[in-house]
C-alpha cells in the first residue's frame, strides 16, 4: 500500500473509534504474569480486546491468528474447540474465554474499577464502529504470509490507538510472529522506564531478542521485518 494512504487509512481507523485505546483510565490490581491474547489485528472483536488492555495499562503476550495461518489458529481450535477469536488466557487467575464483551467485562473486573467505558460498551455501536474502523484498513492485518518462525517472541512498544503502531501490528500479525505487548498509552505508569531505555517518548518501537535489534519508525520497521521474517 502506498506510504501516505497507508498511514492515512491508519489514522482514520483511530477517528472512527473515538480515539478509544489512547489513555490509560482507572486501574486496579497489577497482574504478576503478562496475559495471553490470541486475535488478529483486523478482527473488530480483538480491538475491543486490545482497546481494552491499553485502556488498563496491562502487558499481553500476542499470537496472531490470520485467516489461513495454522500456528496458532491451530492452538485455539484445539484448546477451545472453535476458530473463534479473541481468546483470551490469563495465566493469573487460570481464566481462558472466547466473546469480545466477556472478556472486556473481565478484564475491567479484574484489573480495572470494574466499570466498561463508554466507547467499550455500547453494545452494536460499538462492534459497528469497530468494524468500520476495520474496513478502511483494506483487510490489513487479516491473512497470514509466509515468514520464517523466530526463536524467541519480539517486543512491541505500543499502545491501541497509535496508528503508527496499527501498520506495524498488522505486519506481525500477516507474519505470525508472537510478541509480548507493552502498553505505554497516555498516563501509562510504564512511560518513564520506556523512555530510559530508549531514549524518548515514540512509539511504536520494536526489540528483537533474535538479533539484538531495537528500533523507532514504523516504515523503517515494516522494511525490517520483511527482510527479516518474510519468505
Amino acid at each position: 500500500m502506498n506510504r501516505i494512504l497507508d498511514v492515512a487509512t491508519s489514522v482514520l481507523s483511530t477517528v472512527l473509534r473515538a480515539g478509544s485505546g489512547v489513555s490509560v483510565g482507572t486501574l486496579g490490581r497489577r497482574p504478576e504474569k503478562p496475559l495471553e491474547l490470541y486475535e488478529f489485528e483486523s478482527c473488530p472483536f480483538c480491538r475491543k480486546a486490545r482497546e481494552a488492555l491499553t485502556i488498563l495499562d496491562l502487558d499481553a503476550m500476542i499470537y496472531p491468528c490470520p485467516k489461513k495461518g495454522g500456528t496458532y489458529r491451530d492452538w485455539v481450535i484445539e484448546r477451545g474447540g472453535k476458530a473463534q477469536f479473541p481468546y483470551l488466557v490469563d495465566p493469573n487467575t487460570g481464566k481462558e474465554m472466547y466473546e469480545s464483551d466477556d472478556i472486556v467485562q473481565y478484564l475491567f473486573r479484574e484489573y480495572g474499577n470494574g466499570s466498561v467505558p463508554a466507547l467499550l460498551n455500547m453494545g452494536p455501536l460499538t462492534t459497528g464502529s469497530a468494524s468500520l474502523a476495520a474496513g478502511v484498513r483494506f483487510g490489513a492485518g487479516t491473512y497470514a504470509a509466509k515468514a520464517k518462525v523466530p526463536e524467541k517472541p519480539l517486543e512491541l512498544y505500543s499502545f491501541e490507538a497509535s496508528p503508527f503502531c496499527r501498520i506495524v501490528r498488522e505486519a506481525l500479525t500477516s507474519y505470525e510472529l508472537p510478541y509480548l505487548l507493552h502498553n505505554v498509552g497516555k498516563g501509562s505508569a510504564k512511560r518513564e522506564a520506556f523512555v530510559a531505555r530508549s531514549g524518548k517518548m515514540m512509539v511504536p518501537y520494536l526489540v528483537d531478542p533474535n538479533t539484538g535489534v531495537e528500533m523507532f519508525e514504523s516504515g523503517d520497521i515494516l522494511e525490517y521485518l520483511e527482510r527479516t521474517y518474510a519468505e
